[in-house]
């Protein structure tokens, strides 16, 4: 969908949509403020954020659809302003309206140009959709706003508005991998999708098996070895500054394309759902292409351990033990816990290679965080308290929270193997815990880390502020506002 932002309505608008605080109808449309104010009683519209009053106003042989849009009763802030442009497209996207004026002319909101840009930034990504496989879709249901017509702002709206499209291309990309099929995304053409990047002044390079079973990748080679789908490590190094050092930040993904759990196989109700095991890949990659996207002042790299889990004949025992990048030997409890063996050799190459100050991985990791926290927050676990604060004011200020769990020396020695350095799962209890534990181990030491264990947030059974059914793009914002607030210069 298009948005375009202009100083004066088009001439043939057909749909146009009024931001109201409570019930305080703009009056640049008399008749249509009049008949909202004697409708609203009966349509029980107060105004809050996303709520809609949808009138049509009779004029000449025709009649213009008007529809009056809550940002609150109070100051707007931009995420209700965001509520009121997801409900208008939510609204409009298949009703068989193809354009959507938004007139804030005559809006008494105050700064009207931070409102078009978020009203604008809502629509167009509560309207992403992915049909390319609904080959039967009924008209009704095809999607037929096109474009999103934003007056009043002037010049300055679309300034505010260009680093929020940028940040709509990384969501939709993150939307995108995430959404794919396991058989058309695997580890190879989650590569190809993002050699584009290289477009946006991001340099892309990949590590193969062969240059990983040299750099001794144990871990993440002992998860791929039963797929026939080879394992990747995609590397995604940004520089927006004028500093050729080392990068100071690296955000590392898991990324599993499907995971069956391996010979620890999973029970079939469900799997399928685990084409979105590389959901904190996809969050990596949408974050990197919206840095870039934007020209971010700042220096980063992406890594992303991209990998599929199946059971064969050559696939990972339960009881097998791999030697890590770090030299670090695991006893392999559980192949299904193969998260944390692709996060470890990733975070390892990672620091080896590029020295980062701070690293913070995204990973879907455990079915114990859903447990914990529903679908309402990811998980947050942080060796540092002050980059612990920091990941926590960027998940408010983004709209993607986060709650912060414990780590100690009582969940540490839970992994601790009669064989091997470590084992690769603890007892149930604790799970989510002591998988962060897990990779804990292999973080150097004076590097500020985080782990993000986002399980329950990177797909949704029922539509959002910014999203319908499906992927979400959780963690793009996220790692967006936390790079804004504490690295950009």
């Amino acid at each position: 969908m298009q948005v375009r932002f202009e100083a004066s309505r088009p001439a043939d608008t057909r749909t146009v949509a009024y931001p109201v605080n409570g019930k305080a109808f703009p009056q640049t449309n008399a008749d249509a403020a009049d008949l909202a104010a004697a409708s609203a009683d009966a349509q029980r519209f107060d105004g809050d954020a996303g709520a809609l009053l949808d009138l049509f106003v009779p004029g000449g042989e025709t009649a213009t659809r008007v529809l009056f849009a809550g940002i609150g009763k109070a100051a707007p802030t931009t995420d209700n302003l965001e509520k009121a442009g997801s409900a208008l497209a939510a609204r409009l996207l298949t009703s068989g309206e193809t354009s959507l004026v938004v007139d804030l002319t005559g809006s008494s909101i105050g700064d009207t140009a931070t409102a078009a840009a978020h009203i604008a930034f809502g629509a167009l990504m509560r309207s992403w959709r992915y049909d390319k496989y609904r080959t039967k879709l009924a008209d009704k249901s095809k999607p037929t706003l096109t474009e999103i017509v934003i007056v009043g702002g002037g010049d300055e709206a679309a300034n505010l508005y260009a680093p929020l499209a940028a940040l709509a291309e990384g969501l939709s990309l993150t939307r995108e991998l995430v959404t794919e099929p396991a058989n058309i995304i695997y580890p190879e053409s989650f590569v190809e999708r993002c050699r584009s990047l290289a477009d946006l002044g991001i340099k892309v390079s990949v590590l193969g098996e062969a240059e990983m079973e040299a750099a001794g990748m144990g871990a993440i080679l002992a998860v791929s070895q039963g797929s026939a789908r080879a394992a990747q490590l995609l590397v995604l190094h940004w520089n927006g500054t004028d500093d050729a050092g080392d990068p100071a930040l690296a955000l590392v993904g898991k990324g599993v394309t499907f995971d069956t759990g391996g010979i620890s196989i999973k029970p079939a109700a469900g799997m399928e759902d685990m084409k979105w095991d590389m959901g904190g890949a996809g969050a990596v990659v949408g974050a990197m292409a919206t840095l870039a996207g934007r020209k971010a002042r700042v220096n980063v790299v992406g890594i992303c351990g991209l990998v599929e889990n199946m059971p064969s004949s050559t696939a990972t025992r339960p009881g097998d033990v791999v030697t890590s990048m770090s030299g670090q030997t695991i006893e392999v409890i559980n192949t299904d816990a193969e998260g944390r063996m692709v996060l470890c050799d990733a975070i390892s190459w990672v620091q080896q290679n590029y020295a980062p100050k701070t690293i913070v991985d995204l990973a879907t990791l455990t079915g114990a965080m859903i447990v914990a926290l529903g679908h309402e927050y990811g998980g947050l676990f942080a060796n540092d308290d002050a980059l612990a604060e920091q990941l926590l004011a960027a998940g408010t200020a983004s709209g993607d929270p986060l709650w912060r769990f414990p780590l100690g020396d009582a969940y540490d020695k839970l992994i601790d193997s009669p064989i091997a350095d470590m084992k690769n799962v603890g007892p149930r209890p604790g799970g989510s815990i002591t998988a962060a534990q897990f990779i804990r181990r292999f973080v150097d030491k004076d590097v500020r880390w985080a782990h993000l264990d986002i399980a329950g947030m990177v797909w949704a059974a029922k539509p959002g502020t910014l999203h319908d059914k499906g992927a979400t793009g959780y963690g793009v914002r996220l790692l967006d506002r936390f790079v804004r607030d504490n690295f950009e210069g």
